[in-house]
């Protein structure tokens, strides 16, 4: 293998969101999408320089690749990166490409006068990374996460410290602009399933629905009307859904899927296989929503960004 090559020249919005299509087509049938993580690494994909978490598309991406390749670590690194932590990709290892973006100055004439600007504009790039199951000389580090009750009360002083206005009773769940609140039904209407308790299902729901809370105009501001027509609402929904996930790995809570989003898988295949950089902008608004919501917390309560 040849030192830290460069990545070959792809499409890296094709080839991130084929992979994810993919794996949203194959677990269709039983409603559970490529972020609903039971029996793997909880977290988000991190990565073995840095240690900082991975950031929108990047972390369902990696999360793809990790449960199409059954690794049991969420760490993940380039070939330069694993080899200054004294570890060696094997021969034969296969890559994931993850995206990050580089500042490029651009200058533009006006025609009209013929004054020169320069404006700086952000193009995506692709990067090799590969997995600590994938390298020899490393292990990895140990780390305390929160028991299940901890991981509960972590979530429920995460929500209470938005200052949401939430009510209860009813059997749907859902926010409601008109009114600003989310109706939830009451906890003990939710059952235990096989991939998380009754309670981690109430509280991976309520987050979701925390998530649409922040579209609205007085915070994140969420549109999509104008790109995705007829699609907005599905998009919006696919937001919440990422917006979740990122919150359970941060807050160590089980994501419950939910039967009811059954009407939108088709709407959202059919908006990445339309917009092959659909589901970046929603990964990149749903990292906002949390980056949002995590900005609400006391100083007491911590939450990954």
């Amino acid at each position: 293998m040849k030192k830290d090559r460069k990545s070959p020249r792809v499409d890296i919005h094709q080839h991130v969101t084929d992979r994810i299509i993919a794996a949203i087509e194959e677990g269709a049938g039983s409603f559970e999408m490529p972020w609903h993580r039971s029996g793997l690494d909880l977290s988000r994909p991190s990565n073995v320089d840095t240690g900082r978490a991975y950031r929108g598309v990047n972390v369902v991406a990696l999360w793809v690749a990790a449960q199409s390749r059954g690794y049991a670590t969420g760490v993940w690194g380039t070939y330069r990166q694993w080899q200054k932590a004294n570890a060696q990709v094997r021969k034969g290892e296969k890559a994931t490409l993850v995206v990050f973006y580089k500042d490029f100055e651009v200058e533009e004439q006006d025609p009209a006068t013929g004054a020169t600007t320069t404006e700086t504009r952000l193009f995506a790039r692709a990067s090799a990374v590969f997995n600590g199951d994938q390298v020899d000389g490393w292990e990895p580090p140990v780390i305390e996460r929160p028991n299940a009750v901890e991981a509960v009360a972590n979530a429920d002083a995460f929500v209470q410290g938005t200052g949401a206005d939430i009510r209860h009773g009813g059997d749907r769940a859902f926010y409601r602009p008109s009114s600003d609140h989310i109706q939830m039904p009451p906890m003990e209407a939710f059952r235990d399933t096989s991939s998380s308790t009754a309670t981690e299902g109430y509280y991976s729901t309520l987050l979701h629905e925390l998530t649409h809370w922040t579209g609205s105009d007085k915070r994140c501001d969420r549109q999509f009307g104008q790109r995705f027509g007829d699609q907005a609402y599905a998009m919006e929904e696919l937001v919440a859904e990422l917006g979740a996930a990122f919150l359970c790995a941060d807050l160590g809570i089980t994501l419950q899927p939910r039967q009811d989003h059954a009407a939108y898988i088709a709407s959202w295949l059919k908006a990445l296989k339309n917009d092959k950089k659909a589901v970046f902008t929603a990964a990149s608004k749903a990292n906002q929503a949390v980056d949002f919501l995590t900005g609400l917390q006391p100083e007491t309560i911590e939450a990954a960004a």
